[in-house]
């Protein structure tokens, strides 16, 4: 796969947490890239560094716009599918929203993809897809059971990004991630418990019982692990873990967080039971075999990771005052 003679990428999505890192990357590369993103979530201040770089470009567009999103991808050689739902548990109360955000929103970007003749892409998929492993670390050929409105359409997004390659001929990097951290985080568990302790810090409400072990993965180890597989895998079909070797639990997560914060006498209210809500996975843990035998390796531990990001909402505390 000889990524380099991809030239002009379309990232949806470019203005997020990863997707504006995905645009940094590139951007190193002296690539022309094309920002699609709507931002709902996404924050201009993460792309704002990128202002009169003639070869980036921003629209201001939704992916359910299928016809903007055709026009805007003319000419592309590549797309960083990144544009999802970002609630992981909205879905229970919202059951539309990862069937538009994250199926429909693919399946348009695919139609525009061929429409374009543009023949690779490469998608942001989840460790959700996977429900309650029994085997861990859970390796890509493990065949899941859904638990999750989020994980089904994250399935269903890789199974028909499969049959486009089929039918049309296009090239696939697809990345099945854990819980990731670091700069530009902006929602998640630390997003949630940092909040929560600007409001009292006396007291920490933790879903579930704290016990729920998670693999979490520094933005910077994530890129560099996209990256990585992009220049040396050499399949047509791609599909990868991306995680971290190690993993934590979420009391031992609260203490670090508590002790960058410089709190003392933090009491932790659990609510009880092993899950935190509907859908969640007690023990998140993927086997990363397959793309460190290309040679890629996480270097930043996950404790170096939580207090990177949680030194960065610290630096920027108008992400806390959003509700994500």
């Amino acid at each position: 796969m000889n990524f380099a003679d991809k030239r002009r990428a379309f990232v949806t999505g470019g203005g997020g947490f990863i997707g504006s890192h995905i645009v940094d990357r590139l951007a190193q590369t002296a690539a022309s890239v094309r920002i699609y993103d709507n931002f709902s979530t996404g924050q201009e201040q993460f792309i704002g560094h990128h202002a009169g770089n003639p070869e980036i470009r921003v629209v201001r567009a939704d992916v359910l716009d299928s016809e903007r999103l055709n026009k805007e991808m003319a000419g592309c050689d590549i797309v960083f599918h990144f544009q999802a739902n970002a609630d992981v548990r909205g879905g229970t109360t919202r059951t539309q929203i990862d069937l538009q955000q994250n199926t429909i929103a693919t399946w348009n970007v695919l139609e525009a993809m061929r429409i374009n003749e543009i023949k690779h892409i490469v998608f942001a998929s989840s460790a959700t897809v996977y429900g309650e492993p029994d085997i861990f670390p859970t390796p890509e050929s493990y065949a899941p059971l859904q638990t999750s409105l989020y994980g089904a359409s994250k399935l269903s997004c890789e199974a028909m990004i499969q049959a486009y390659c089929e039918y049309f001929g296009i090239a696939c990097h697809i990345f099945r991630f854990v819980s990731w951290i670091g700069e530009r985080y902006s929602h998640g568990v630390i997003f949630d418990f940092m909040k929560k302790l600007r409001k009292d810090e006396r007291v920490l409400e933790i879903l579930g019982d704290g016990k729920q072990r998670k693999s979490y993965l520094d933005v910077v180890d994530g890129v560099d692990g996209i990256f990585y597989a992009l220049e040396h895998s050499k399949e047509r079909k791609n599909v990868f873990n991306l995680g971290h070797d190690a993993f934590m639990n979420v009391l031992d997560l609260a203490d670090i967080i508590v002790d960058e914060l410089g709190l003392r006498e933090v009491r932790y209210a659990t609510t009880g039971g092993e899950r935190g809500w509907l859908g969640d996975s007690p023990f998140v843990h993927l086997d990363t075999t397959k793309l460190k035998a290309l040679g890629w390796r996480p270097r930043i531990s996950i404790e170096q990771g939580v207090r990177n990001t949680v030194q960065y909402l610290k630096a920027h505390p108008q992400l806390l005052e959003r509700s994500v």
